[in-house]
């Protein structure tokens, strides 16, 4: 019986206290920023948000992301993972398809990308299609001014390829193009 308590207090240290420290150790000297959330500054250092966390932006003069049922709540992430039958999934829908067209009037019903309209897995994505990107250049055009052009390739600067080149699709992280937006 003492035999046991004691593997399992040496278990328990090694397993609970000195493995965490040590990989969280090494991931700071190794990857800082990674290690502590991704976090993206402004030149003052205030937080802004993290590259890995997708934020809901309602001012029409910003791209908007991926739609989140747990409204970016990093805390739990997930969806409310209803069949596509699901009464509350289909009226959240048509919902969102009347403000996306009253928004963004230039575009059909049937030309949404899904991905503006659908939750990713965690709820939490950052990232959309470049299409899901584009197909809002008029209003921001519009909204801020700017001429569609400049959103254009503004968008293609901030597009991520496949990872490794086959792996995923090609996405743009929200945020990141929302805050280079703020800085033309």
């Amino acid at each position: 019986m003492l035999k046991n308590i004691r593997i399992s207090l040496v278990l328990l240290f090694i397993c609970g206290l000195a493995y965490p420290l040590i990989m969280t150790g090494i991931s700071q000297v190794l990857m800082p920023d990674k290690a502590n959330g991704s976090m993206i500054t402004d030149e003052d250092g205030n937080v802004m948000g993290s590259e890995l966390i997708g934020q809901k932006f309602t001012d029409p003069s910003y791209f908007t992301g991926r739609v989140s049922s747990i409204e970016y709540n990093a805390s739990g992430s997930g969806s409310g993972n209803y069949a596509p039958s699901n009464e509350a999934l289909i009226e959240r829908t048509k919902n969102d398809i009347e403000l996306f067209v009253q928004n963004n009037p230039n575009v059909n019903k049937e030309d949404i990308p899904a991905d503006l309209l659908t939750n990713s897995g965690s709820g939490l994505d950052p990232h959309i299609t470049p299409l899901a990107a584009e197909i809002q250049i008029p209003r921001i055009a519009n909204e801020r001014g700017v001429s569609e052009e400049v959103l254009l390739s503004l968008i293609k600067e901030h597009t991520e390829g496949r990872l490794f080149g086959i792996f995923g699709e090609p996405r743009v992280n929200v945020l990141n193009l929302n805050i280079a937006l703020d800085e033309l």
